[in-house]
């Protein structure tokens, strides 16, 4: 007897992944991720255009971008972000809000005096910008934890990742473009000042959102003690990285070196990219035009795809598609060098490297955040989002002379197209071992396709 009913709907994936969209989850989520996304080019390239234009020297500007680094070292206080309760903060916010409190009050803190201190005082501006960007780095560790810990199934999990990134794009769209027109009409001190007062946005996200309900018992214990002792410097700062290897076997070298390999493409080829365009001949309102155009549209739409994919097909399956697309949109500068200044074909070109580049961000950090460990989570992303960096941004210092090396045997933009190509091919590596991870053995904690 056939047991089969008609009025039985199988549950819709795709409706379910669209209804989490209403989820308040989401929203702060939105609000979070521009948060931690304003301060990143303000104590960065924005900034060095601000110096610039002030008059300091570019070797000067070169060493000052070390403040960056930040972002890149901060596994190693993530522990104390895990381990440490706050105090006054902590009872009133939470764990998890409270470091994020902290850290946002001292962006704008920061933010603020770099706008009243100006790079006259080239000492006391830089010192403002190093702890903007330690600040801005503890709070993407807190910010990665909080996603993580409140993702209630594997499907809120990839949305979420997708409305961090919409809301980190957000923020730099205002950071990296809207700011030079604003700074044109009112001045760099009062953009700044205009920034810092923006960061209410992430305080008001922090007053909105619930804390985790996921803490361990060494979370729920007084940390600060315990970490003074020699067995808890070792639970707090080594155990994360055991619990990872424990956790994933033989597997966690190979996750290791697919994720520091992943973005390689996009690292080696971004500080190319602003020369190329003035050597192909685009002027930078053209530039302008379309970043914040057909640029910012394809991002979304990328973003928002691999969020969707990532619940319909899983975290491994959107990992593969988002390598292979990453280099591909490498390809397409290479295309563009060969066609030359061409609106239309530049216009093309970047709506395929938005695209790809936010489908494989959000891949990449989805695919990141499904490998943690709970009572390890914050550590344990910091670990891999800063090692994916590393790599990358040690090469891309390399990319200018390559190109210069590439133009003793080719013509200028022939010698850009193979540049790309290059940078094209490097991203294969990370293919095959995203495809070799796919013969890993599923578990709870790092995959639901």
């Amino acid at each position: 007897m056939s047991t089969y009913d008609p009025a039985f709907r199988p549950p819709n994936k795709w409706r379910k992944a669209l209804s989490l969209l209403k989820n308040r989850t989401f929203v702060v989520m939105l609000l979070l991720g521009f948060g931690s996304g304003l301060p990143f080019m303000l104590v960065g390239n924005t900034m060095g255009f601000w110096l610039r234009e002030q008059g300091t020297d570019l070797t000067t500007i070169g060493f000052v971008s070390w403040v960056g680094f930040a972002y890149s070292m901060k596994f190693l206080w993530s522990p104390i972000v895990d381990r440490v309760k706050l105090p006054f903060l902590n009872p009133r916010l939470g764990h998890r809000r409270s470091w994020l409190m902290l850290s946002q009050v001292l962006i704008a803190a920061s933010l603020l005096l770099m706008g009243l201190v100006t790079p006259n005082q080239l000492p006391l501006f830089i010192g403002c910008a190093l702890v903007a960007a330690f600040a801005s780095a503890t709070q993407d560790i807190v910010v990665d934890a909080w996603r993580i810990e409140s993702s209630e199934q594997s499907e809120q999990l990839a949305l979420l990742s997708s409305a961090y990134q919409l809301g980190y794009r957000a923020a730099l769209l205002i950071t990296d473009a809207l700011i030079l027109i604003v700074a044109a009409g009112i001045g760099w001190q009062l953009s700044y000042e205009l920034m810092a007062v923006l960061m209410v946005v992430a305080i008001v996200a922090t007053l909105m959102a619930k804390e985790p309900l996921t803490q361990t018992k060494e979370q729920a214990t007084d940390a600060p003690k315990s970490l003074l002792s020699p067995q808890g410097l070792f639970d707090a700062i080594v155990g994360p990285f055991l619990q990872f290897f424990k956790t994933h076997g033989k597997w966690a070298l190979v996750m290791l070196l697919a994720i520091s390999l992943y973005r390689l493409p996009d690292f080696v080829m971004g500080p190319m990219n602003n020369p190329f365009y003035v050597d192909l001949g685009i002027s930078k309102e053209v530039v302008g035009a379309v970043r914040g155009s057909a640029g910012l549209i394809a991002g979304v739409v990328g973003i928002a795809f691999a969020g969707l994919f990532a619940v319909r097909f899983g975290f491994k399956s959107t990992l593969i598609l988002g390598a292979i697309l990453g280099p591909g949109s490498n390809l397409a500068f290479a295309w563009l060098a060969h066609v030359g200044a061409d609106t239309t074909a530049f216009t093309i070109a970047m709506v395929i490297d938005n695209f790809a580049t936010g489908f494989a961000g959000t891949a990449l950090v989805g695919y990141m955040s499904s490998l943690t460990s709970l009572g390890y989570t914050a550590t344990q992303y910091a670990l891999l989002s800063s090692f994916y960096a590393l790599l990358g941004k040690f090469l891309k210092g390399f990319s200018g002379y390559w190109v210069d090396h590439l133009k003793l045997s080719y013509p200028v933009l022939e010698a850009y197209a193979w540049f790309f190509v290059g940078t094209a091919v490097i991203g294969v590596p990370a293919v095959v071992l995203c495809l070799l991870l796919t013969q890993q053995k599923s578990k709870a904690n790092t995959e639901s396709a």
